[in-house]
């Protein structure tokens, strides 16, 4: 025990945003957004993959992903997702539901 009160795991696990994220991700979405801007507005790629420790290939994951949202945009995505999950979490149940009955018909 380090007296912290937080597992040798949850230290990995937790990164800049306070957030616990997967063991993988070392920057969360708003501080990606920044380091995309950052390219965006005429940083060289080398010099911040330098500086921050990530390949390129990483950046071009990121640009695919994030594409040129700024934080509102971020922000309305992350609230569109929690809109979302719960209505997947409705539908899925019946989707299952209906395969077989659309599998009968269908024959």
């Amino acid at each position: 025990p380090t007296g912290s009160g937080q597992s040798k795991v949850e230290k990995l696990a937790t990164r800049g945003c306070g957030s616990i994220q997967m063991k993988t991700s070392r920057f969360c979405e708003s501080q990606i957004v920044a380091i995309l801007n950052q390219a965006s507005s005429g940083a060289p790629v080398p010099a911040l993959c330098l500086e921050q420790a990530i390949s390129s290939s990483t950046v071009c994951k990121w640009r695919s992903k994030y594409g040129d949202m700024d934080a509102s945009m971020l922000r309305r995505m992350k609230k569109l997702e929690s809109e979302n999950s719960p209505l997947k979490r409705m539908y899925a149940p019946v989707g299952l539901q209906n395969e077989p009955l659309k599998e009968a018909l269908g024959k």
